[in-house]
């Protein structure tokens, strides 16, 4: 230890370091680095120790679930004896003991100049003090709490993880359990008292404890009086660091480190945006063509002057103005979230959701559920904005979800109860892609494929890495879902029963690894019907029938407040009493008062749901997005071999059987006074069967995938270039199937000499390929239309067998009012004619089939004259009800989008 300098001990896992100041020490689960801990909390490179040249300083080095110094989330501060270190969690993270040369255990900390990033108050309290501080915010004097219980499967009921202390009101009493011999009958309990729960005695009324809705007033916005949709302030919560704006100076924001503010964040751009002093004294922000954008109060800009009221949103990090200082809050999972008044309305006034609040502590697990027809999925939609609530608020850290949608969606995960995940890709592909869409496009390869290996790590998938999503479990194939959400490092994520048709280990790994990712510093909020693993979550919100709010609290103490011992006993009273006022008796509860009624204090206001930017931010270029979902499709293409093999035999087969009719002169003139009738028969086989192979090429495609449209556009997939990647690759191998088909049924026949424009075989060719994509594009249509696969084939069916009617070869069509107008809407219609344009196909002196009217043998179908003009018509005519059916399908696909981003 060189003179001067004070010895530092450190202490983990049983294992002892003496310091040397003259090199610095890594920690994190890197086994490359000095000290290597193995908990999935814990990130790779997680935290810096080096000795500063006055003190010894611990850094965090951009971690995931961040490093604790005294119960306070760091960057860089000064420790020295007795400081409390912690790694990835605050309570219960790894521990770090730190402790001088002959120093004994737990002697004052002497921290030095610790103060740099608003730490000295802190690490000079007592840690209790400190604790209660943090877990309050301020709001009110800490508690002493009681020891804590474990709660089944070793989880604490109320843990630290949680927002605030999770202790009951001082002098509350624990309702007791209800007698069985008194079943529950609402009609004969009072409104406001709960069924078979025995009330404290007079001198014991609960003592409500911090408000769950006051935690909501925690993070940005908090202490505002502005209105909710703009982030003032960040209440209690001190920055994460500070950054000095000079006049005249330019600051760069960006992920290369040769910015002047590096962001370590995937979502940002390697330069993403600059800070800029102006002479006159006031700041200008200016996005430098970021691929996620750079937001003002929400809403995405290119430049605006900033003042000290205004947020500015960045990736994960939001900076604030102060004075001409810049305070920049990086969102780490620590931030609350809650719903007040949320109602939503349908057509005819019916209410399906009805004056819902409730808050949520960050890092915390919350679970809801409710009988059939309770408005759990309704809520759900309102939650994340993809159905807005008619009212009311949904407070991401008291920011307006609905009016700052455009920047918050990068920090909300969604895991829906289908796979939003390709099943026929492995496990490493199928996130591969999910990461080229959902990061910048300037992200190495390197940087995603780290990031996706954390995450297969933290979720124990890397060992099914190289397996098809199809041979997972269901608990595997959802842990993947997770994974996939995870990529962006979202703070909070909902999932839409994860357990569904799961056995009930897996109901159990499932809520367990929920359970980890709320204690690893994320707020989680699960749809379930499974009630055997809610010991699990921190809060339990229960829906009654009608979609109102019967119980918000503490999971194990919710049968208690119903007066029941099961819950198959409690959904049972709410189908047999669906009428009762559940909220009414809700509201004039104790639980109410201590969980809830802080939220209801606040007035519902109507929901004004601001128009989408006319440019909603895209992660990737459209060209870029474009060619990773032409990859992607092919690789799923790819994967399915007995999907391919049915592309190639379904024309074959088709071909031949158009060889298989007779044609005596083929597809050619017949001698003078006879007609080749044949002819027609042969392309009617052709145009249909090559009508039919287009169309079953797409009718399941958007249907199939609609989940993982839906998740993928609100996150910025651009639906023309989702769109433009399945016409391309299913134009091509309709082409190709066009060209099969041709070559198969054209073989055998004779065809004339010269074409009109090219060879008849080529035109024929085309021909049958411009109705096998226009065909293909049908085929869209029905897929965007259907609400399940199964509808697909009958509407496939119906397709095929009009199109066989409609063609003009099996009667008259042409002259027929009416008839002949609806089948200008057959894409068999027109291809016909331009094959028949090519053969001189019309009746007639020196044509091929016989007249429909013998009194009038010249009377030709216009759409069969033999000129360019025409088959230049009918050419035409194809490809326009082609391109009618590509803007059907993109405006069809926009009812699969969250409304705030419909445009």
């Amino acid at each position: 230890m060189g003179r001067g300098v004070p010895e530092l001990v450190l202490e983990l896992n049983g294992q002892t370091w003496t310091l040397d100041p003259s090199r610095s020490y890594s920690l994190g689960r890197d086994p490359q680095g000095d000290m290597v801990l193995d908990d999935a909390r814990v990130s790779w490179r997680h935290a810096t120790v080096r000795w500063g040249g006055r003190s010894w300083i611990i850094e965090d080095q951009g971690s995931t679930n961040g490093t604790y110094v005294q119960g306070q989330r760091i960057q860089q501060v000064e420790i020295g004896p007795g400081s409390a270190v912690h790694l990835g969690n605050a309570t219960d993270g790894p521990r770090l003991s730190v402790s001088g040369g002959g120093a004994p255990s737990g002697g004052a900390p002497s921290m030095g100049a610790a103060g740099a990033y608003g730490q000295q108050a802190a690490m000079g309290m007592p840690q209790q003090a400190q604790q209660g501080q943090q877990a309050h915010q301020g709001q009110q004097p800490p508690v002493q709490q009681p020891p804590q219980q474990p709660g089944p499967g070793g989880w604490p009921q109320q843990g630290p993880h949680q927002g605030q202390p999770q202790v009951q009101p001082q002098g509350w009493q624990q309702p007791q359990a209800p007698h069985q011999q008194q079943p529950f009958i609402p009609q004969q309990q009072a409104p406001h008292q709960p069924p078979q729960q025995q009330a404290p005695q007079p001198h014991q009324q609960p003592q409500p404890q911090a408000p769950q809705g006051n935690l909501a007033q925690s993070g940005p916005g908090a202490g505002s009086s502005g209105p909710a949709g703009t982030a003032t302030a960040q209440g209690d919560r001190s920055p994460t660091t500070f950054h000095q704006l000079a006049a005249g100076r330019v600051m760069r924001i960006g992920r290369a480190l040769e910015n002047d503010l590096v962001v370590s964040d995937l979502q940002v751009s390697r330069h993403h945006a600059e800070f800029q002093a102006l002479p006159d004294g006031r700041f200008e922000i200016r996005d430098l063509g970021s691929h996620n954008g750079t937001y003002v109060n929400g809403q995405p800009v290119r430049q605006q002057i900033i003042g000290p009221t205004d947020t500015v949103g960045v990736g994960h990090s939001t900076f604030r103005l102060v004075g001409d200082r810049l305070e920049e809050f990086v969102d780490t999972g620590e931030v609350s979230f809650s719903a007040r008044h949320l109602t939503v309305t349908v057509d005819g006034g019916k209410q399906i959701l009805k004056d819902v609040s409730f808050g949520v502590p960050e890092k915390s697990l919350v679970a809801v559920i409710g009988p059939s027809g309770s408005g759990k999925s309704t809520l759900l939609k309102a939650l994340t904005g993809y159905r807005p609530a008619n009212q009311g608020d949904v407070l991401y850290d008291n920011r307006n979800l609905y009016k700052q949608f455009a920047e918050l969606r990068q920090r909300i995960g969604l895991v829906p109860q289908d796979d939003i995940l390709h099943k026929e890709l492995t496990v490493q592909k199928a996130l591969r892609y999910a990461a080229k869409l959902r990061f910048p496009g300037d992200t190495a390869e390197a940087e995603r494929e780290a990031r996706i290996d954390e995450v297969l790590r933290e979720l124990k998938l890397d060992i099914h890495r190289e397996k098809k999503v199809t041979a997972l479990s269901g608990g595997q194939r959802k842990r993947v879902s997770v994974a996939l959400e995870l990529l962006t490092k979202p703070s909070l994520i909902f999932l839409d029963e994860p357990t569904s048709g799961l056995d009930p280990g897996m109901d159990r790994d499932v809520m367990q690894l929920l359970r980890g990712l709320a204690d690893d510093g994320r707020t989680v909020l699960v749809v379930t019907h499974s009630v055997a693993e809610l010991a699990l979550c921190d809060k339990l919100l229960v829906m009654a029938p009608g979609g109102s709010v019967a119980y918000f609290g503490p999971p194990d103490e919710a049968l208690n407040f119903f007066g029941y011992d099961t819950w198959a006993d409690v959904f049972s009273a709410f189908e047999n009493y669906r009428d009762y006022d559940w909220a009414g008796r809700w509201r004039g509860s104790q639980h109410y008062q201590m969980y809830a009624a802080d939220l209801d204090s606040v007035a519902p206001q109507s929901v004004n749901v601001q128009a989408p930017p006319a440019r909603m931010q895209k992660s990737q270029s459209w060209g870029s997005q474009l060619w990773t979902l032409i990859r992607r499709y092919l690789s799923v293409i790819g994967s399915d071999k007995g999907f391919m093999g049915l592309m190639v035999i379904l024309p074959a087969v088709l071909g031949a059987v158009s060889v298989v009719i007779p044609a005596k002169f083929g597809l050619q003139m017949a001698p003078k006074g006879s007609f080749n009738q044949a002819a027609g028969t042969v392309l009617l086989i052709l145009v249909v069967g090559m009508c039919f192979t287009g169309a079953a090429n797409s009718v399941r495609e958007l249907i199939k995938e609609r989940v993982i449209y839906e998740r993928e556009r609100a996150v910025g997939l651009s639906r023309s270039a989702y769109l433009m990647s399945k016409v391309i690759v299913l134009g091509v191998i309709t082409a190709c199937q066009g060209v099969i088909i041709s070559a198969i049924g054209l073989s055998t026949r004779k065809l004339p000499e010269e074409g009109l424009l090219m060879p008849p075989a080529a035109e024929l060719c085309v021909a049958v390929i411009a109705i096998g994509f226009t065909s293909m594009m049908v085929g869209l249509v029905i897929s965007s239309l259907v609400k399940t696969a199964e509808k697909t084939m009958p509407l496939l069916v119906m397709f095929a067998i009009v199109q066989v009617v409609f063609t003009g070869v099996l009667f008259k069509i042409f002259g027929s009012p009416g008839v002949e107008q609806f089948a200008w809407l057959m894409p068999s219609r027109w291809a016909i004619g331009a094959a028949g344009a090519t053969l001189d196909l019309g009746p007639g002196a020196g044509h091929m089939m016989a007249p429909w009217d013998s009194k009038k043998p010249l009377d030709t179908d216009p759409l069969w004259e033999h000129t360019t003009t025409q088959w230049g018509i009918d050419m035409v005519a194809l490809i326009v009800l082609g391109i009618v059916c590509g803007i059907a399908v993109a405006r069809l696909l926009r009812r699969h989008e969250p409304e705030v981003m419909r445009k």
